[in-house]
């Protein structure tokens, strides 16, 4: 391996830096290696691109139900189907604008 020459670390150091849940050179909520948690990430990550497809064409707003509760399955995303409806709309308010 080779060190680095800002700190003599291990350029290549797949090991977390003590005392942190984060990968190397990271803390959690750093956005560098930090762990994140799946749940509400996850889902807000799926809206945000269904939401772009909504507005590049790929999606119209009458599927967008159906394409969330698709995503969400295919991420193991559990959610009651009145949530998913909900959501579904807030994503079809939120393109529109």
């Amino acid at each position: 391996m080779t060190d680095s020459a800002a700190t003599g670390a291990d350029y290549f150091d797949d090991e977390p830096e003590p005392g942190t849940d984060a990968g190397p050179g990271g803390t959690p909520g750093s956005g560098t290696g930090a762990q994140v948690p799946d749940g509400q990430q996850t889902v807000e990550h799926i809206a945000d691109e269904i939401r772009d497809d909504i507005r590049l064409g790929h999606v119209v707003d009458d599927d967008v139900n159906h394409v969330l509760q698709e995503h969400l399955d295919g991420a193991g995303i559990a959610m009651r189907p009145e949530d998913v409806d909900t959501l579904a709309e807030e994503i079809e308010r939120d393109a529109s604008t």
